[in-house]
C-alpha cells in the first residue's frame, strides 16, 4: 500500500498526550446550517404560465448551453419536396446541427429571419452506404444529420437566396 501513499502518517504530538488516544475537541460547537430562502416564482407562472413570443424580443444571440444561434441552422435544404412544401404549406426545411433541439431552431429562426415559427419538427437523417464510382467494388458512406421543418403562419415568409 505504500505505492499509493495510503500509509498513515504519524502526527507530532506533545509529550503529555498519548499517541494512542484520538484527539477530541470539545470546545468548538458546530453551527447550525442556515436555511436558504427559495426563489420567488416567475411572473409568468403567476399569470397562468402563458407567455407569447415576439419576433426579435431577445437581444442575446445565444441559446441554452452556450450555443451560438448562427451555428444552429447549417443551410436550407433545397429538394423537390422542400420547395413544394414551401410554396403550398408555408413550411421551410433546414439542415441543422446534430445537437440542436426544437427550442434552439425556433430561437435561431426568430433571431436570424425576424419571424416567429408556429411549430418546429425535427427528424434525423440516417447515414447511408453508397457505391464509389471511381473504385470498383468499394463503398463509401453518405453522412447523415438532422433536418428541421419550420412552420410559419400565413403571410410570413423567409427569403432564401
Amino acid at each position: 500500500m505504500a505505492l499509493f501513499n495510503f500509509k498513515k502518517k504519524k502526527t507530532k504530538t506533545s509529550s503529555a498526550s498519548s499517541s494512542d488516544q484520538p484527539k477530541v475537541d470539545l470546545g468548538k460547537k458546530k453551527e447550525p446550517k442556515k436555511e436558504v430562502p427559495k426563489a420567488a416564482p416567475k411572473e409568468a407562472a403567476k399569470q397562468g404560465g402563458t407567455k407569447t413570443r415576439e419576433a426579435g424580443s431577445s437581444d442575446q444571440p445565444s441559446a441554452g448551453l452556450g450555443k451560438d444561434l448562427a451555428r444552429v441552422l447549417l443551410q436550407p435544404r433545397i429538394t423537390e419536396k422542400a420547395t413544394l412544401s414551401q410554396s403550398t404549406g408555408n413550411v421551410y426545411v433546414f439542415n441543422v446541427d446534430k445537437r440542436a433541439n426544437k427550442h434552439d431552431v425556433a430561437d435561431a429562426v426568430e433571431h436570424l429571419f425576424k419571424v416567429v415559427p408556429l411549430k418546429v419538427n425535427i427528424t434525423k437523417v440516417p447515414s447511408k452506404k453508397v457505391a464509389v464510382r471511381s473504385r470498383r467494388g468499394k463503398s463509401g458512406v453518405k453522412s447523415g444529420g438532422k433536418k428541421a421543418y419550420v412552420y410559419l403562419k400565413k403571410g410570413d415568409s423567409i427569403s432564401i437566396v
